[in-house]
């Protein structure tokens, strides 16, 4: 069976680190080799970068954030999914170049076509076989950010930020609906892992 570049992507607070129990706790029931990771991140170089991108004392610029960005995910290729795809190991990666369009283009208004320049330098034909997209309505994620931990330097922007990102997340599954699920994460966990689990059975051929 070969393996499969997943990512789950969505705005703050739309349930990421619960769902991603639930893809974990699937792969462990099929016995299928996998890595998850996540993005900025993943590398030493990725995790330093990501520190400095979510600390809300970190003034930078709309194209230094989003250069800062691809880097990031440049390493994270070469060192861990580009490898791990390689040797026949799924990945599994918490946000990829979704949340770029989504954050800095919808939510900072950079020009799409600009992020769209980076990506193909950086990925080349790489993109994800599929994308879980957690959906919310911005009341309940600005209501889970609120009562969890201290808030990061993205965590901290306005309403209408979250409503542009939101809608550019929903622009792109829309668009590209062969590569994209949209989840309705404000239900009840069971229906939320039960679709989930359904997608993830049609993607490797078990439904």
């Amino acid at each position: 069976m070969p393996p499969r570049f997943i990512t789950l992507d969505g705005i703050d607070g739309a349930g990421k680190t619960t769902q991603l129990e639930v893809v974990r706790q699937w792969f462990e029931g099929r016995g299928l080799p996998v890595r998850f990771t996540r993005e900025p991140g993943g590398t030493a170089l990725g995790e330093e970068l990501r520190r400095i991108l979510l600390d809300p004392a970190t003034r930078a610029s709309l194209h230094s954030e989003t250069l800062l960005m691809f880097a990031a995910r440049s390493q994270h290729l070469e060192e861990v999914v580009r490898p791990a795809l390689e040797q026949g190991s799924s990945i599994v990666c918490d946000r990829f170049t979704d949340a770029t369009f989504a954050y800095q283009g919808g939510g900072r208004g950079l020009d799409a076509g600009k992020i769209a320049e980076l990506e193909r330098w950086v990925q080349g034909s790489l993109k994800p076989d599929l994308t879980l997209i957690l959906d919310v309505p911005l009341e309940v994620a600005r209501e889970r950010i609120e009562s969890g931990r201290d808030k990061d330097r993205f965590e901290l922007e306005d309403a209408a930020f979250f409503e542009r990102t939101r809608a550019v997340y929903l622009q792109r599954a829309a668009a590209a609906p062969e590569r994209y699920a949209v989840i309705d994460s404000s239900r009840e966990r069971a229906a939320v892992r039960a679709e989930i689990e359904s997608v993830l059975d049609k993607l490797y051929g078990f439904a």
